[in-house]
C-alpha cells in the first residue's frame, strides 16, 4: 500500500426487494425473513459481516420490511417469558440477533435498482471503503470470502467485487466480469463488467455474486449513472465505469470464490440452502440424514416400480 487505509468497518445491506419469487409467502413477509432451517436468512447474512469485523450494518429498507428492525430489536416481553420459564437456551438465541451488530435502517423511498439502494448509503458511509452484502447469498461461515474481499481490498485499494464461475449457459442470470489475472491465485482485476449479458455476448463465465467491497467514489459515479437493464440503476454499470476510468477511485478487482454458497433467491436453491444446512447441524444433523436417505431411497423405488 502506497498509503495507510483505514480498516472497514461498515456493512450495507439491500433489503428493499419485493421478493415476488415468493409470492404468496412473501405478501406480508419480507423475504429476508423467510427461515432457512430456524434463522431468518437476514441474520445468516449480518453474522457474516460481524465475522468479517464490520460492527456498523446499514439496512437500506422499503415498505413492509419492519419485521427486518423487530428481529434485530430488543423484545423484552418474550425475553421476560423465557426467563421466568428458566429456558436460558432459547433466551440466549432470542438475545442473539439484538447483540450481533450497531443496526441502523434507511428507507429507499423508490425501487430503482442495487446502485440506487447503494446510493441510499451514502450520508452513513461518509468516505470510507465499504462491505454491500446482498440478502439472497449465504457464504458457508467455514469459507470467509468476506475477510479475504477485505484483504485484497486493503493491499490494492479501490473496490472488490465476488466472483464465480458458472455454467456460460446461466451467465445471463448474473453481472459478468472480463478479467485479467494477477500473481495471487484467487484475484484477477476486473477490466470490464455486463449485467446479465446474453451467453454469445458474455466476456467470461465469471458471474459477479452478492458481495462487494467499494471504495465511497463509487456513489459520485452512481449520481451520474443513469437507468440500465431493467431500467433500474445498475451497481454493475456504476463499477464498469470504475474499471475503466481507475484513476476515478481506483482500480476494480475481483476474488475468484471457489468456497460454499447458498442462494436463497430462487425457490428451488432456497429448498436445497435449507437440506444442506440442516444435514450440518449437530444437533438436526443425525437424525435428518437418516431419514433423507430413507425418503430418498423409498422415491427412487417408488419410480421404479412405476417406470
Amino acid at each position: 500500500m502506497t498509503e495507510a487505509r483505514s480498516r472497514i468497518s461498515k456493512a450495507v445491506i439491500p433489503a428493499a426487494g419485493l421478493g415476488t419469487r415468493f409470492l404468496p409467502a412473501t405478501k406480508a413477509t419480507p423475504k429476508e425473513m423467510l427461515p432457512v432451517v430456524d434463522k431468518p436468512a437476514i441474520q445468516y447474512v449480518v453474522e457474516e459481516a460481524v465475522d468479517a469485523g464490520l460492527g456498523d450494518v446499514l439496512m437500506v429498507t422499503g415498505r413492509n420490511k419492519r419485521p427486518l428492525e423487530d428481529h434485530f430489536d430488543r423484545n423484552y416481553e418474550l425475553e421476560e417469558a423465557l426467563r421466568r420459564k428458566g429456558d436460558e437456551s432459547r433466551l440466549a438465541r432470542v438475545q442473539e440477533s439484538s447483540d450481533l451488530a450497531t443496526m441502523h435502517y434507511v428507507r429507499q423511498g423508490d425501487p430503482k435498482g442495487l446502485g440506487h439502494a447503494v446510493l441510499c448509503a451514502a450520508p452513513h458511509v461518509g468516505e470510507q471503503p465499504f462491505a454491500v452484502l446482498l440478502g439472497d447469498d449465504l457464504i458457508d461461515p467455514r469459507d470467509p470470502l468476506l475477510a479475504r474481499m477485505i484483504d485484497v481490498q486493503e493491499q490494492h485499494g479501490g473496490s472488490v467485487v465476488a466472483l464465480m464461475e458458472v455454467d456460460p449457459a446461466q451467465i445471463h442470470l448474473y453481472g459478468c466480469a472480463a478479467v485479467r489475472a494477477t500473481s495471487e491465485g484467487d484475484v484477477v482485476q476486473v477490466t470490464d463488467l455486463v449485467e446479465k449479458p446474453d451467453p454469445a455476448d458474455a466476456p467470461s463465465n465469471y458471474a459477479i455474486i452478492g458481495r462487494y467491497v467499494l471504495d465511497p467514489a463509487v456513489f459520485e459515479v452512481l449520481r451520474k449513472t443513469g437507468p440500465g437493464r431493467g431500467g433500474e440503476i445498475q451497481l454493475t454499470d456504476a463499477l464498469r465505469t470504475l474499471a475503466e476510468t481507475p484513476t476515478l477511485g481506483g482500480p476494480v478487482h475481483g476474488v475468484v470464490f471457489r468456497g460454499r454458497r447458498y442462494d436463497t433467491g430462487d425457490r428451488g436453491d432456497y429448498l436445497r440452502a435449507i437440506v444442506r444446512l440442516a444435514c450440518e447441524r449437530e444437533d438436526l444433523g443425525p437424525d435428518f440424514r437418516t431419514w433423507l436417505r430413507s425418503y430418498v431411497t423409498e422415491e427412487m423405488e417408488h419410480g421404479e416400480r412405476h417406470r
